[in-house]
């Protein structure tokens, strides 16, 4: 998996639910560690490789407790903090059909675009984001 097949809005899949994971197999460990080598550190904002050059101010929780499964099926839990707390939060928004998006739409100084100098630039809500029929 590389950035090419990552897939982005409007694509159906993304706000489809995902089915549960029975057998952990290597196709399975292949997406895990594909997953972890695409994640990036945006601090408080967050921004999707599917959502391309958007970004937003999403409120989470900034402590969670979760029940998942390692690589060969077994069941853990898990509290993570912070940052890890929000990639948790997002990445199981994504297994609901969720985007980040979703829960900022009506939240007109929560987003943003990445210049080419790195620096994140407020959206016109009106003009760039409100009646965007791509990310809705």
């Amino acid at each position: 998996m590389d950035k090419d097949d990552i897939i982005s809005l409007p694509n159906d899949h993304l706000r489809a639910r995902s089915k549960k994971v029975g057998l952990v197999d290597d196709q399975v460990k292949q997406l895990i560690s594909d997953m972890q080598s695409a994640t990036l550190d945006w601090e408080d904002y967050e921004g999707c490789l599917s959502v391309p050059d958007i970004y937003g101010k999403v409120p989470r929780y900034s402590r969670v407790r979760i029940k998942a499964q390692d690589e060969r099926g077994r069941e853990f839990r898990v509290t993570a903090e912070g940052f890890l707390a929000r990639v948790f939060q997002h990445e199981i928004d994504h297994t609901n059909g969720l985007m980040f998006i979703d829960h900022i739409k009506n939240n007109e100084r929560a987003f943003f675009q990445l210049l080419d100098d790195g620096h994140l630039q407020q959206l016109d809500y009106e003009k760039n984001v409100r009646d965007n029929r791509i990310l809705w």
